[in-house]
C-alpha cells in the first residue's frame, strides 16, 4: 500500500490537496491495515486521515530548499522507465 505515496515537496506545480489527501488516506490504510474500515471505525479512520493531511499539507508549506524545482512530467516519465526494466 504505502509504495502508492509519492514524493510530494519541491515540484513545479506545486502538491495539491488532493494529492496530500491521497498520500494521508494511503498511510492510514497501511498503518490500519484495511483499505476499508468497517462502519463502527469509519469516523475515527476519516479522522486520522483529515488530521494527517492537514500535518502533511503544513509540513509541505513550511519545507525550503535552494533546488530548483522538479518538473513532474519528467519525473514520472523516469519512474515509468525505471518500472519498464524492473518488469519486463
Amino acid at each position: 500500500m504505502c509504495r502508492n505515496i509519492k514524493t510530494l515537496f519541491n515540484f513545479d506545480p506545486p502538491a495539491t490537496n488532493d494529492e496530500v489527501r491521497d498520500a494521508a488516506l494511503q498511510f492510514v490504510r497501511k498503518l490500519s491495515g484495511t483499505t476499508r474500515p468497517s462502519k463502527q471505525n469509519q469516523h475515527a479512520f476519516d479522522h486520522a486521515v483529515e488530521a494527517i493531511a492537514a500535518s502533511a499539507r503544513e509540513l509541505l508549506d513550511s519545507l525550503e530548499t535552494t533546488q530548483h524545482p522538479r518538473n513532474r512530467e519528467e519525473v514520472a516519465a523516469k519512474a515509468k522507465a525505471r518500472s519498464a526494466l524492473r518488469f519486463a
